[in-house]
């Protein structure tokens, strides 16, 4: 691809205005292509081409939906080698953690909700002998959707699947910095026989850009963005305006604590990948990590032993465990927090700095530190880079207490061998995931999504066809 295009009513176009912007290879500094920039025209024109599509695509059967899904995946798995190569070179991450993680998940995602939808169902009361009530459900509209640049196709897949396979047409605003995947989407929507209009793509940026205006716009009935908690403020301000439903998952700061009787070795495996794993860029890593004092100078070491073993680098080598972060600016970001972070009193055990692998790369090494107060920024805000604090604690109550105290409950990772204790730190903890001696392990069925400043709503299963549908309310007298 020498440009990438936007995919709008079946047909890959360039701008209106004909502006471009640069993809950049987090790896090496390089561009990779241009990218139409999108404006309120495009919007216009993808969402008018999803409006007219919806008319035949909500009334086409579920069985021929679920039909042209799973052809979808099928393609997705017959393309996994070269669509991990594509998410590898726009996000950073190692190709190993690409061709295991983001593009199988992103074929099952597909699969999962083409198998669902056909056994949903709706409820049915009968009231007495006076009346026999049902609900029907049908698809809402024109959905929005808006995914970011950490798993693209990934997280872009949890939002197409359910939205088409409720009924529902959308266009989509892929994160600029990563346009490849969701491109290639399109065409293999295309070629598994989706409708033209019924996907679309517009790439572009989010204020006074192609993000607003699909917020913005009257025609699009819903909104899903998962993304920066305050990217999600201002596109429900947006949102707003016309009462669109709205779908978000947003930041994370997620507590890792860890008791005395945990099984240290699992714990420690587990430990290294939900906190470094694709450089840290997981809105469900754990960020804060808590240890039961008894056994925290022991799980320091360790841990700082195993961190010491990451290969940072190259992600198209074999071997590499921590790739390149987004770009030049989060690179940037990333370090001022580190920085800021010792200026409080913190201490660096391992890392803190920008790692020299491949020039003109953004790479950073993992990092964990210590000697940081509660009401520190880096343990306050979410820095999603490869890094890490560590703090001891004494009691289940202090630990509940810390681990709440921030505007974030996206996610949290128990360890402990004691069943009553993870019942009860599970009932405290005010989060919307959580998971005991275990991290990432998922089952679509569940219900996702985050409290506070975490998010709004849930996905998964029957609670993604919530968001999808509507349900009619029909009343009939005996």
């Amino acid at each position: 691809m020498n440009e990438v295009l936007h995919f709008i009513d079946g047909s890959f176009k360039p701008s209106i205005s004909g502006r471009t912007f640069e993809n950049i290879n987090p790896a090496t500094g390089e561009t990779i292509n241009s990218v139409a920039e999108g404006s309120a025209a495009d919007v216009d024109l993808a969402v008018s081409a999803a409006r007219k599509a919806f008319a035949v695509w909500s009334k086409t059967p579920v069985a021929k939906r679920a039909a042209i899904m799973h052809r979808i995946a099928d393609l997705i798995d017959e393309e996994s080698e070269d669509l991990a190569r594509l998410e590898t070179l726009d996000t950073g991450k190692p190709l190993a953690l690409a061709k295991t993680l983001d593009i199988p998940r992103s074929a099952y995602n597909f699969r999962f909700f083409a198998d669902y939808v056909k056994g949903l169902g709706t409820e049915c009361f009968q009231t007495d002998d006076v009346a026999l009530n049902y609900a029907v459900r049908r698809p809402v509209g024109v959905a929005g959707l808006i995914s970011p640049w950490n798993l693209p196709l990934l997280l872009l897949t949890w939002k197409v699947a359910p939205c088409l396979a409720a009924g529902n047409t959308c266009v989509i605003k892929p994160a600029e910095l990563t346009p490849l995947t969701a491109t290639r989407l399109a065409a293999i929507c295309q070629q598994a026989g989706l409708p033209d209009g019924v996907l679309n793509v517009v790439h572009g940026f989010g204020p006074d850009s192609a993000g607003a205006a699909l917020t913005d716009h009257p025609d699009v009935n819903l909104i899903s963005l998962t993304g920066e908690t305050t990217t999600g403020k201002t596109v429900m301000r947006a949102a707003a305006n016309t009462l669109k439903g709205v779908s978000f998952e947003l930041g994370g700061k997620n507590p890792n604590i860890i008791f005395a009787d945990a099984n240290l070795e699992d714990c420690l495996e587990t430990t290294v990948r939900s906190s470094f794993s694709n450089q840290g860029e997981v809105c469900l890593c754990g960020a804060r990590i808590y240890v039961e004092s008894r056994v925290f100078q022991e799980f320091v070491d360790k841990l700082v032993e195993r961190v010491s073993r990451l290969q940072v680098g190259d992600p198209f080598t074999p071997g590499t465990d921590v790739g390149a972060l987004i770009s030049k600016e989060h690179l940037e970001r990333v370090d001022g927090f580190v920085r800021r972070a010792i200026a409080q009193g913190g201490r660096v055990l391992i890392g803190g700095r920008p790692a020299v692998t491949v020039a003109g790369g953004f790479f950073y090494e993992p990092t964990v530190i210590v000697d940081v107060d509660a009401s520190c920024e880096i343990v306050q805000q979410e820095v999603f880079g490869p890094v890490v604090t560590l703090q001891p604690f004494e009691s289940e109550e202090e630990v509940v207490a810390a681990a709440n105290d921030t505007k974030y409950g996206l996610s949290a990772t128990l360890w402990t061998t004691n069943l009553q204790r993870a019942h009860r730190m599970a009932a405290a903890l005010e989060v919307g995931i959580i998971w005991v001696n275990t991290w990432f392990l998922r089952d679509l069925r569940t219900p996702f999504g985050g409290m506070k400043e975490s998010g709004v709503g849930r996905e998964g299963g029957s609670h993604s066809f919530e968001f999808y549908s509507e349900l009619t309310n029909v009343c009939v007298k005996l």
